[in-house]
C-alpha cells in the first residue's frame, strides 16, 4: 500500500480508536463490541510495525488506554504499563523471533523459551504492595498515569489485602486483568453490553459499595516496579503468584519454537467456547528475565513479548458502488460502498480497496459479491470476489486519470528502491491547489498529533471550508468569530471556547510545527529528528537559501526520499506564503536539548562493520541510553567511528582524513563499561 493512502487510513484509524477509547473509558458507553475494539487496536499497531513512518502520539503504541478520568485521582505508575505488539499469522511470529535473535546477535539455531499466556479480555490493573500489604490500586490509564481505584479493587475477592509469605518482595506492583466470568455476566446482560464493558463500568463506580455488587475476578500475570524480587524467569514468577495467593491463568504454558507456539495457539482457540471467560489471543513472553532486560522496549512496547490475536471476523456483502477518496498528500484511495453487513457486532458499509492495482489483481467490480474482513480496520477491506455469484450486470471500475477534485493529472511515482511505479495513484497538483487535498491538510494541521486544537474536528474543518472561513492554515488563527456565532449549532460560549482553544495553541514545539505542515514522508518521528538537528524554525526556513538540504543526510533516519520531499515543499510558492504567515502568528519553540548526565552526552558515533556478540540495534540503544547520538555519515560532526569485522574502508579513510577518533569494539566496550 502506498504511503499517502496508508497515512490517511492510519490517521482515520487513530481518530476512530481514540473516539471509542473516550466512549469506553471516560463515558462508559462503548459503541463497539470488545472484539471490534481490540481488532481496531491490532490493526493500528500492526501497521506501525510494518510501516515505520506511521507514528502518532495518540496511537495505542504511545497512548495506552485513555487519559485517567477526572472522577478519580491521577497517580503515576512507577514503571509504565506498556502495550504489546500484535501478531496475526505464523509469519508474524517467525519475524518476531527473528528480530529477537538479530537483536541479541545469536545464531539462527538459538532456541528461545516462551511463556505462552492466554490473553483475558478484561481491564488491566496494577496493585502496589509494600511489606506485604495492598496499598494502592491503579487502572492502566494512559500507561504513564492511572486512576486511583484502590477502594473499588479492594472489593474484588481474588485480590489479597495482606500477603504473609516470607519470600514476598519488600515492594512490588502486581499486574493483571479484572474481568467478569461469562456465567456471571448472564445475570447482568440488561445493564452492560458485554463482560469487558461490565468490568470497566464497575471499576469506575464512585461508590465502592456499588462495585462490590458486581462479581469481578482478577488474574495476575506480571509485575511493574519491584524491590527485592529474587526470580529469574516468567514461569517461576507465575508459580510464585499462585504461592502468594493470586489466581493465574490455568492455560499458561512453557513453549519452544514457533511451530509449537502455533500448535498451542490452535488448541486454545478450539477451547475458547468452553471457557467461562473471554480470551482474544495468546501473549508470548521470552521466559528469561535477563534476556527480557537486555531486549528492552521499542517505544511503548517490549521487544520480548507479543500478542498473537485470534482470527479476524469476516462477512459477505455486495459492492453497490466504488468512490474515490483523496488524502492530504494527494493519494487516491478507492473505497467500496457495500450493502450494510454486521461483522463482529459492527455494521459495516464501507470497505477499502487499497489502490488501482488491488482492484485489477482481485478483479473487483461494482455489483460483485465479496468477502469483507475486519482485521482491526476502521474501514474493513475486501478479501476476495465470489466469482460463482458474479452477475451479468457487474461493472468494471475505471480508475480516474484526472483528479476528481481539481482535474489535475493523476500520477504514479517511480520507486527508486523497487525500480517500479508505486501502486498508489495520486493527484499531481502541489501545495494548496486541490480542494480535497487542502481540506485533508487542514484536518491534519489541527489534529491531535499536530496542533491539537480542541473542538476543531474534521466536520468543523469541512464546514468552515465550505463557508470560506478557512482556506489556508493561517486562516485558522484569523477566524471571523462574529460570523461563527451566527451559525447553526454555535453560540457565544462555544465560540469563546473555540477561540481559547486556538489561541492557546499559538505556542507550539518545533517538531510538531514541522509535522503539522503535512510534508510528504515527514511523519512525527522524522519531524523530531529534523527539529533536533536544525534546532530552530529560522534554520528550517533558511534551508533553501543556504542549500543546506544535504546536511539533513547526517541525521540517522533521514534519507533521500525525505529530503526530496522537503525540497519539493519549499519549491511551492503557496507553501512559502503559508510559512511566512505562520511565522508572524505563532511562537514556535526551539527544539529542546536534553540535559542528560550520560557519559556520551554531546558525543556522536558511527558504526561500521559487524560487531561480535551484539547487534547494531543494541549497540545504538546503549549509546543513546548514555546520552550519545548516532549519525549516518562521516563528517566533522562525528566524534567516534566504531569499527567491527569487515568495516567499510571508505569510511575509515574519511575518518582518518578528518582526524576522527577510531575505536575497535574492545575499546568501545571499555569506554562503555566506564559509564556504568
Amino acid at each position: 500500500m502506498e504511503k499517502n493512502k496508508l497515512k490517511k487510513l492510519y490517521k482515520d484509524k487513530i481518530e476512530e480508536f481514540n473516539h471509542n477509547n473516550f466512549l469506553y473509558y471516560e463515558k462508559s458507553e462503548p459503541k463497539l463490541s470488545d472484539t471490534s475494539f481490540d481488532n481496531l487496536k491490532k490493526e493500528i499497531l500492526d501497521l506501525e510495525k510494518k510501516y515505520k513512518f506511521l507514528k502518532s502520539k495518540d496511537s495505542p503504541s504511545n497512548s495506552i488506554g485513555y487519559k485517567p478520568s477526572k472522577n478519580f485521582k491521577k497517580v503515576s505508575h512507577k514503571v509504565p504499563m506498556l502495550s504489546l505488539s500484535n501478531a496475526f499469522t505464523e509469519e508474524d511470529l517467525f519475524n518476531f523471533e527473528k528480530r529477537i535473535i538479530n537483536y541479541l546477535d545469536k545464531e539462527k539455531s538459538f532456541e528461545i523459551e516462551y511463556s505462552a499466556e492466554p490473553k483475558i479480555d478484561g481491564i488491566s490493573a496494577s496493585l502496589t504492595y509494600k511489606n506485604g500489604k495492598f496499598i494502592t490500586g491503579l487502572s492502566r490509564g494512559d500507561g504513564k498515569e492511572g486512576e486511583d481505584i484502590t477502594e473499588n479493587l479492594k472489593t474484588v475477592i481474588d485480590i489479597p489485602h495482606v500477603i504473609k509469605s516470607k519470600n514476598f518482595p519488600v515492594e512490588i506492583d502486581i499486574r493483571g486483568e479484572i474481568f467478569i466470568q461469562n456465567s456471571d455476566f448472564k445475570k447482568l446482560k440488561g445493564k452492560f453490553a458485554n463482560p469487558r464493558n461490565a468490568a470497566s463500568g464497575s471499576l469506575r463506580q464512585k461508590d465502592p459499595n456499588e462495585t462490590k455488587k458486581i462479581p469481578l475476578k482478577f488474574i495476575a500475570y506480571t509485575f511493574g516496579y519491584e524491590k527485592d524480587l529474587k526470580i529469574s524467569t516468567q514461569n517461576s514468577f507465575l508459580a510464585k503468584l499462585k504461592e502468594w495467593g493470586f489466581k493465574t491463568n490455568p492455560l499458561n504454558k512453557l513453549v519452544k519454537k514457533v511451530e509449537e507456539l502455533m500448535i498451542n495457539y490452535h488448541e486454545i482457540e478450539k477451547k475458547r467456547d468452553e471457557l467461562d471467560f473471554d480470551i482474544d489471543g495468546i501473549v508470548y513472553k521470552v521466559n528469561d528475565f535477563k534476556l527480557q532486560k537486555r531486549l528492552g522496549n521499542v517505544a511503548n512496547a517490549p521487544r520480548w513479548a507479543i500478542a498473537h490475536k485470534f482470527s479476524a471476523n469476516s462477512g459477505v456483502s455486495i459492492i453497490e458502488n466504488i468512490e474515490i477518496q483523496i488524502g492530504r498528500t494527494g493519494a487516491l484511495t478507492p473505497v467500496a460502498k457495500i450493502k450494510p453487513v454486521n461483522i463482529g457486532g459492527v455494521v459495516v458499509s464501507n470497505a477499502t480497496l487499497h489502490n488501482e492495482e488491488e482492484i485489477i489483481r482481485k478483479d473487483i467490480r461494482i455489483n460483485d459479491t465479496v468477502i469483507i474482513e475486519r482485521a482491526g480496520d476502521v474501514i474493513p477491506h475486501v478479501i476476495s470476489v465470489d466469482l460463482k455469484k458474479r452477475k451479468k450486470d457487474t461493472k468494471k471500475f475505471k480508475f480516474p486519470i484526472n483528479c476528481p477534485s481539481c482535474g489535475s493529472k493523476t500520477v504514479k511515482d517511480f520507486n527508486l528502491t523497487t525500480k517500479k511505479e508505486d501502486a498508489v495513484r495520486r493527484c499531481s497538483s502541489e501545495g494548496y491547489n486541490c480542494d480535497k487535498v487542502v481540506i485533508e491538510k487542514l484536518k491534519h494541521f489541527v489534529s491531535k498529533e499536530a496542533f491539537n486544537i480542541e473542538g476543531f474536528g474534521k466536520k468543523i474543518v469541512e464546514n468552515f471550508w465550505n463557508l470560506n472561513l478557512i482556506k489556508l492554515p493561517q486562516d485558522i488563527f484569523n477566524l471571523n468569530y462574529k460570523k461563527i456565532e451566527d451559525l447553526d449549532g454555535w453560540g457565544k460560549q462555544s465560540v469563546v471556547n473555540l477561540r481559547y482553544s486556538i489561541d492557546s495553541k499559538k505556542t507550539i514545539s518545533f517538531e510538531k510545527f514541522i509535522y503539522a505542515l503535512g510534508i510528504r514522508h515527514i511523519g512525527l518521528e522524522n519531524a523530531k529528528l529534523i527539529s533536533k538537528n536544525l534546532k530552530t524554525l529560522k534554520n528550517f526556513l533558511l534551508l533553501p537559501e543556504k542549500d543546506n538540504f544535504r546536511e539533513l543526510l547526517n541525521i540517522d533516519g533521514i534519507g533521500e526520499t525525505q529530503i526530496n520531499s522537503i525540497k519539493n515543499f519549499f519549491k511551492n510558492r503557496t507553501n512559502i506564503q503559508v510559512l511566512a504567515e505562520l511565522e508572524k502568528i505563532l511562537n514556535v519553540k526551539d527544539a529542546k536539548i536534553k540535559k542528560i548526565d550520560g557519559s556520551f552526552n554531546n558525543k556522536t558515533f558511527m558504526l561500521t562493520g559487524k560487531l561480535e556478540g551484539i547487534s547494531r540495534a543494541e549497540a545504538k540503544s546503549l549509546i543513546e541510553e548514555n546520552s550519545g547520538s548516532i549519525i549516518s555519515n562521516v563528517s566533522k560532526r562525528l566524534d567516534y567511528l566504531i569499527i567491527g569485522e569487515k568495516p567499510t574502508k571508505r569510511k575509515i579513510e574519511a575518518a582518518k582524513d578528518l582526524k576522527i577518533k577510531i575505536l575497535n569494539q574492545k575499546e568501545w566496550s571499555s569506554m562503555l563499561k566506564k559509564t556504568r
